[in-house]
């Protein structure tokens, strides 16, 4: 195994005993049930703003950059185009978080869900950092986004099936 591939494993296992933490320490903790309702909104916020962070940061490179300004790609490697790369990888995970929450928080309960959008926005900035000082180390940001969401819609689905 080379030592990129070491690294993205790595990264990648400890984003599934991230999502373990994440996804079971509201019911660990004992805290309350939150309707859905209420919490959902709260959930999606901290990813919204890192989000729009992203979309701030992105606007910011190709406002300042006489290449870029006209809407021209970035170029492969560039800061701007690393920035490109995490805002879509960002869209594709919030857009599965999108479809995974709301039945996890209606079946698991609210904190579930508020757990989950801190952890998001987290880990969206983990992946960021990580692309940016080698892309191998986006595999934690990665996984940590990646996997609270899906464990959090199996156990969902188990605790709503039996």
């Amino acid at each position: 195994m080379t030592p990129r591939r070491r690294m993205i494993l790595i990264g990648m296992a400890a984003g599934a005993l991230w999502a373990l933490a994440v996804v079971f320490a509201p019911s660990q903790l004992g805290l309350p049930y939150l309707p859905a309702a209420a919490a959902l909104p709260g959930a999606f916020l901290p990813p919204g703003l890192v989000l729009a962070a992203m979309i701030g940061r992105l606007a910011a490179r190709r406002f300042f950059d006489d290449d870029l300004i006209d809407g021209a790609d970035p170029v492969p490697g560039s800061p701007a185009w690393v920035d490109q790369k995490v805002l879509g990888n960002t869209l594709e995970q919030l857009a599965l978080a999108l479809a995974v929450w709301p039945f996890a928080a209606l079946t698991l309960g609210g904190a579930v869900a508020i757990a989950l959008g801190l952890s998001f926005a987290l880990m969206r900035l983990v992946f960021w950092i990580g692309y940016r000082l080698s892309p191998p180390l986006r595999g934690l940001g990665f996984a940590g986004t990646f996997y609270p969401t899906v464990l959090a819609g199996v156990w969902a689905l188990v605790y709503w099936a039996v």
